[in-house]
This record gives structure tokens, C-alpha cells and sequence, in this order.
């Protein structure tokens, strides 16, 4: 068992166990799913819409490389520059450089996973840079020294009063203060920031070919802030966050809204397509864009999980699967929770490592059921499961346990041996994992076999 899976467990045994927790988290996933059927309303035929998507996506990722060519000759006609980084250390060093050579101090940051992904801001810290999250829930988090614990609500897993607490102990505010008053603390604070950040980073929800931009969407107006402010602007994205036309955000804008927050269009969406132009008023002098692998071609050169680059962050399979409304998103002890980060993370980080994470999994198959793009999720976690074995990620005596379950259940006469006293013994009295959360099981005293027989004499 790796490192990985006994933390894993550990966590997730605690926090199944915690009452609190579920309550607070299933409490909040109960707000958006009150109001995403309300969202869906808006397409006529939702079921199409998500058909087009994938349809979209499969497009995008089965053309990678010319489509991110062509984003790279449109960004840079308009003055920005485009880096290309194969792992997180390459993307660290090249924004660190970016730094260095604008003398950055401080740097605002608006919510990106992918920067989580690549540990951001711990490298920025250790080179003397002072990194700051303006969005309120990564704000939250990072004042709190916790990751994100959803991809979408950060901070998803705390209370009001969690906050009230936190802020009074790092702030010095009230700890009676209301979460709109809490939310009037947080943006003064972090008005402040924008404007003395040499460099702003933001993540981006689409890369647009056609015309050589980045689309990014959210609620607060903080990424807009993060890019506009400072001189510099660097971004950082995922090669798979590519959409081939501008007139595909139409389709993927309000698919991304509403099955993530339940909304018909988030507040603000933005394109951005390079550094500010002769005759425009604001924007930075420079941009930059960091289009990031990290892994993701080893799943583009895998034609079955090729799919899961499909994915656009939505996290409705997150507020689907019945597995993470109980563990919640630390347990998992990756950037990405939940279904589709069960699936990308194995292949991203080393499948010995994390494919105890596909087996975190009912296979319930609700997770693809919301899928924004119809990604088959629970297939995919099926088919991580058997290439685990397949590359020989699997102990001994598991191996024989299969193999002598799959011997017994071939042969009737080894599946009717013993008597139904004699298997309850066996098994509550050897499966002491199984019996640690689980009451006795108990047999038949008669085979299925030997039921039918009597029932069917003739």
C-alpha cells in the first residue's frame, strides 16, 4: 500500500466519521442543487447542448497541437508571449524569471487550480515574493493554510462562523461580524493589494484559438483586478482548456455556469487577447501566457482516457458523488477531488502512487449522469482500476484473492462448500477491515443452489 493510499484512508476514516463535517458540506452542495435545475432551464434541449460540448471538446483535443499553434501565432500578433512548460518546476522557473526581471515584490493572484496544482505559491514565498489570493474563498483558505477543498468553492467546507473565527484570529475583527460584513473586510484588504502588485496571475477556463485569447469566468471581479492593475499579467493554463472558436464560449459560458453554481451566466467573463494596445486605456504593459502539461499528454496519448481532457471544471460530478459528500476534498490529497480527479490524478501524478483513488468509488455512475460535457466518468474509473492491474500495481495476495474468488465462482461445487454457520465464522471473524464499519454478516444456512432444487424438483 503506497504512502498516498494510507493517508488516504486515514483521512477519509475521520472524516466519515465527522458528523459536523457532512453537515456543513451537504448543507452547502444542497444550495447548488437546489438551483441547477432552475439553470438548466434555459436551454431547450439540455441534453443536446451537452452532446454539442463534448462534441466541441473531442474536436479540440483530437486537433491539440494545431489548435495551440494557432492560439500562439493569434496571441502573439497582438504582443503577448507565449512560454511552454512541461512540468510545474518549468512553469515555476519561468514566473519567478518574469518576476525577478520586474523587481515583483508582491503579486495578486485570482483563483486557479492549475497554480495549486504546480504549488505556486510556496515557491513564490520561498523566493522572498508575497503572493496573495483575491478571491474570497482562496483568500479564506490561504489565511486558514488549507488548500482549496473544491474546485470551485474553495472554501465550501467551513461555516460562517468558521470564518468569523478565522478572521477575528488573523484579522483582529469581530467575531460577531455577518458574512456580508466579513466580505466588506476581505475587499478592503485586498484593494489594496492590487494596487501595489508589480504582477498579477490568473488562471484562465478557455483558451480561444481563433483569435489567440484566454476566457476567464467568475463571480467577484477579482481576476479582472489581478489582470488590469498590475503591469505584468501572466497566465497559467492547462493545454487542455482549449476550445477551437470564440463562438463556442455561446455554448460553454452558460454550460459552465449552470452546472456549476446553478447561475444562467456568471457575473463577470472575460476574454482577453494580449498586453494593453496603442488606443486602449488599461490593461498591463506585458503579457504573458504559460500553457502547462504537467501530465496531461500522458493522458492524450491514452485513446480510452483521452475523454477526461473534456472535462471544464464545472464541479457538478464533485456535488454528485456520494463518496466525496462524505470524505470531502482534503481526503483525497490532490489538487483535483472527486470523480474526475480520481481519474486525471492517477495520470498525472503516477498511477502506483494514487490508483487507490478510483477505487474511492461506488461506481454509481451519477457522476456521468451530470457531466456539463457527458464525460463517462464512472467508465473511466473502471478503466483505471484495470490498467493499475495491468501495469502490475497490485500486491501479491490480492492477486490470489481474485483468483481464488473467480476459481469458486466458476465451480458450484466449491461455491456450495460449507455450511452458512461455517461462512458467518469465516468471514466476520477474518475481515476485521470489513467488520470495523460493517455489522455480521450472515449466510444462508441453503445454497441458491440447493434452493432451486428443492424448488424445481422435477
Amino acid at each position: 500500500m503506497s504512502e498516498q493510499s494510507q493517508t488516504f484512508l486515514a483521512k477519509s476514516t475521520i472524516k466519515a466519521a465527522d458528523l459536523e463535517h457532512r453537515r456543513k458540506i451537504n448543507f452547502n452542495i444542497g444550495k447548488y442543487n437546489a438551483v441547477v435545475p432552475k439553470g438548466k432551464e434555459q436551454f431547450a434541449d439540455v441534453h443536446l447542448a451537452r452532446e454539442r460540448a463534448k462534441n466541441v471538446k473531442w474536436r479540440a483535443i483530437e486537433t491539440l497541437d494545431q489548435q495551440l499553434e494557432e492560439f500562439e501565432l493569434n496571441f502573439t500578433k497582438r504582443g503577448g508571449k507565449v512560454i511552454w512548460a512541461e512540468n510545474g518546476e518549468q512553469a515555476i522557473e519561468e514566473v519567478l524569471k518574469i518576476c525577478r526581471e520586474k523587481n515583483c515584490k508582491s503579486l495578486v493572484k485570482s483563483k486557479s487550480m492549475v497554480t495549486e496544482e504546480i504549488h505556486l505559491n510556496k515557491a513564490l514565498e520561498e523566493n522572498g515574493i508575497a503572493s496573495v489570493e483575491t478571491d474570497l474563498g482562496e483568500y479564506i483558505q490561504q489565511l486558514d493554510g488549507e488548500a482549496p477543498y473544491h474546485i470551485v468553492t474553495p472554501a465550501m467546507h467551513k461555516s460562517k462562523e468558521d470564518v468569523a473565527r478565522l478572521f477575528n484570529k488573523k484579522l483582529g475583527t469581530s467575531i460577531s461580524l455577518s458574512p456580508e460584513e466579513l466580505t466588506q473586510v476581505a475587499r478592503e484588504v485586498l484593494r489594496e493589494k492590487y494596487v501595489q502588485a508589480e504582477v498579477g496571475v490568473t488562471g484562465a477556463n478557455f483558451i480561444i484559438s481563433d483569435i489567440g485569447g484566454i476566457a476567464v469566468t467568475e463571480n467577484e471581479g477579482n481576476a479582472r483586478l489581478s489582470c488590469a492593475f498590475p503591469k505584468t499579467h501572466i497566465v497559467i493554463v492547462g493545454i487542455e482548456k482549449m476550445i477551437p472558436s470564440i463562438t463556442d464560449l455561446a455554448l460553454f459560458w452558460p454550460l459552465l455556469s449552470t452546472f456549476g453554481t446553478g447561475q444562467k451566466i456568471t457575473v463577470y467573463n472575460t476574454i482577453i487577447t494580449g498586453p494593453r494596445q496603442e488606443n486602449e486605456t488599461d490593461g498591463p504593459d506585458e503579457m504573458y501566457v504559460i500553457l502547462l502539461d504537467n501530465g496531461r499528454t500522458n493522458i492524450l496519448k491514452n485513446p480510452k482516457q483521452r475523454e477526461s481532457l473534456y472535462c471544464i471544471r464545472c464541479g457538478a460530478c464533485l456535488n454528485a458523488c456520494p463518496v466525496y459528500k462524505n470524505i470531502g476534498g482534503h481526503s483525497y490529497g490532490a489538487t483535483y477531488s472527486g470523480p474526475i480527479g480520481s481519474i486525471i490524478t492517477p495520470h498525472l501524478q503516477g498511477m502506483n502512487e494514487f490508483k487507490h483513488l478510483s477505487y474511492a468509488s461506488s461506481l454509481c455512475g451519477n457522476c456521468t449522469e451530470v457531466c456539463a460535457v457527458k464525460i463517462n466518468l464512472h467508465e473511466l474509473l473502471l478503466e483505471n482500476r484495470y490498467e493499475s492491474v495491468e501495469e502490475g500495481f497490485v500486491s501479491f495476495s490480492e492477486k490470489m484473492a481474485w483468483k481464488v474468488w473467480r476459481l469458486a465462482s466458476l465451480k458450484r461445487g466449491m461455491m456450495n462448500l460449507g455450511s452458512g454457520n461455517l461462512k458467518n465464522k469465516v468471514v466476520n471473524g477474518m475481515f476485521k477491515g470489513w467488520k470495523e464499519t460493517r455489522s455480521d454478516l450472515n449466510f444462508s444456512q441453503k445454497t441458491f443452489n440447493q434452493m432451486w432444487k428443492e424448488r424445481f424438483k422435477k
